[in-house]
């Protein structure tokens, strides 16, 4: 009996309250035992909240980077995700062969001119927390299979929609998926004008 394909990862993205570069610096420090800085940047995130001067924080450094990003509510909570249901389905599990709409739109659209910001705001999406990109390892993977990809700060929100909004890109003639592009791009825009309604970054993560 021959196996069933994998099933696709399913992909989120979630709204974040800080820019992440800005908490490297405070997050290795907190590795070390020292937490003031990252308490004072973290009001709301009660797990931040939580650590102890003088001991090695208890996370590893991905997990810190969520916990300290995140748009938590008063109670710790997370706040209201930027999608509804239904869109989060059709961009979280894209129908690709990894499933993961952005770097399908990478793949398959071309800038046009000196356009050159709609692909560098997509990778910084999908793919800026990796070693070669961030310049720091261990901001990637996390505890219990976390998996965080990349992000967006909140006026790079309002730059990747007009972007998209310009018209300043094609779609490549060998796209395998029949208006996989208009589609992804439309339901990311959805995303987007959420975000920056809010005034919110996109953390792009990665479910196994």
């Amino acid at each position: 009996m021959s196996r069933a394909p994998p099933t696709p990862a399913f992909y989120t993205f979630d709204p974040i309250v800080a820019d992440l570069i800005d908490l490297v610096p405070p997050i290795q420090s907190s590795l070390g035992g020292d937490h003031v800085e990252l308490i004072s940047m973290c009001p709301l995130s009660t797990d931040i909240q939580g650590l102890r001067h003088g001991r090695e924080a208890p996370f590893d450094p991905a997990t810190l980077l969520y916990l300290a990003s995140g748009d938590w509510g008063p109670d710790g909570t997370p706040a209201e995700p930027l999608d509804t249901m239904a869109n989060r389905e059709k961009l979280g599990r894209f129908p690709s062969d990894d499933g993961n709409v952005i770097s399908y739109l990478i793949s398959f659209t071309r800038q046009k001119g000196d356009m050159v910001v709609l692909h560098e705001l997509l990778a910084k999406l999908c793919d800026g927390l990796s070693e070669d990109n961030l310049g720091e390892p261990g901001f990637r993977d996390g505890f219990g299979g976390m998996s965080l990809l990349g992000w967006i700060n909140s006026a790079e929100v309002g730059e990747l929609r007009s972007s998209i909004r310009s018209g300043r890109w094609t779609t490549l003639g060998d796209e395998p998926l029949d208006g996989g592009v208009d589609y992804g791009f439309r339901h990311l825009l959805s995303i987007l004008r959420s975000a920056e309604k809010r005034g919110c970054g996109i953390l792009m993560r990665r479910h196994s």
